[in-house]
């Protein structure tokens, strides 16, 4: 697919989703919202891709978060005579916003994040509803709302405390300092650290690969009870696995698994 903000290619089952402005040090636009949706469909909705590397363009910044100009512009589209609809007007936005970083997670192809540099506000917000999470040493995440006289809210504060401990995310929201790559992956927010941005996009490629080469059908189902899990108790979660399990178990996915491990070849799975 063709994008104006976003850049999309899919090679060998794996699609390269970046963010493409860095003359505007990659902040989101309201186009660039639009593009991600239909990005991130687009890729769940296509059988030859399995896994998603998700970047930013440029040198200096993965994201500096929502644009500027965007977000001097809600009162406009907010705005009514009556303030109980003009409060509506809001919360829908807000709403619709949430959807957007939602689909992350709710699409069924894990998602890879690869940061460099700066990952600012809606940049936090987007990489902590990834799947996993992996950055350069001069990486650094930033709750920068608390700056700007605001309560962040579509997504950071609801995900942060349960991937990292609830006290370190309470203190990035209140302060808006930064957070360094070191700190990322002592607290478990990043899985690995990379010496630059050429060497993490071809290690985070390698990772993509393998998780490409495994039954699309079971990495789904496995994405899937994870963030069942994460929202529901252990009685709720294991019930939810036995259903899964009753309606997808007997798959070609496990014939081809157990035909490839009895002739030590790599299976071919179905898309």
């Amino acid at each position: 697919m063709e994008f104006k903000h976003l850049s999309l290619i899919v090679e060998n089952k794996i699609a390269f989703l970046t963010i493409n402005r860095p003359a505007k040090a990659n902040s989101m636009n309201e186009e660039s919202w639009n593009e991600l949706k239909q990005a991130l469909d687009y890729c769940d909705d296509t059988p030859e891709v399995r896994v998603i590397v998700f970047s930013g363009a440029g040198d200096k910044l993965f994201c500096a978060g929502i644009d500027l100009q965007m977000l001097m512009s809600v009162g406009q589209k907010t705005e009514d005579k009556c303030e109980g609809r003009k409060r509506e007007k809001f919360r829908k936005l807000l709403l619709d916003f949430q959807e957007i970083i939602s689909t992350f997670e709710k699409i069924n192809k894990p998602v890879l994040s690869a940061v460099h540099g700066g990952c600012i506000g809606a940049g936090l917000d987007m990489i902590s509803a990834t799947d996993m999470r992996y950055c350069t040493a001069d990486a650094y995440f930033c709750i920068k709302e608390i700056d700007l006289g605001m309560v962040a809210d579509i997504g950071t504060l609801q995900r942060l405390p349960k991937i990292m401990p609830d006290g370190l995310a309470r203190e990035l929201a209140y302060t808006g300092r930064n957070l360094t790559a070191d700190e990322a992956l002592k607290c478990g927010l990043v899985n690995k650290v990379f010496e630059d941005k050429e060497t993490m996009l071809k290690e985070v490629t390698t990772i993509a690969e393998l998780i490409a080469s495994k039954s699309p059908l079971s990495v789904r189902g496995s994405k899937r009870n994870i963030v069942f899990s994460r929202d529901h108790s252990v009685a709720e979660s294991l019930e939810y696995m036995a259903n899964w399990n009753a309606a997808y178990f007997y798959s070609n996915d496990l014939l081809a698994a157990f035909q490839a491990s009895m002739t030590k070849q790599q299976p071919a799975f179905e898309e």
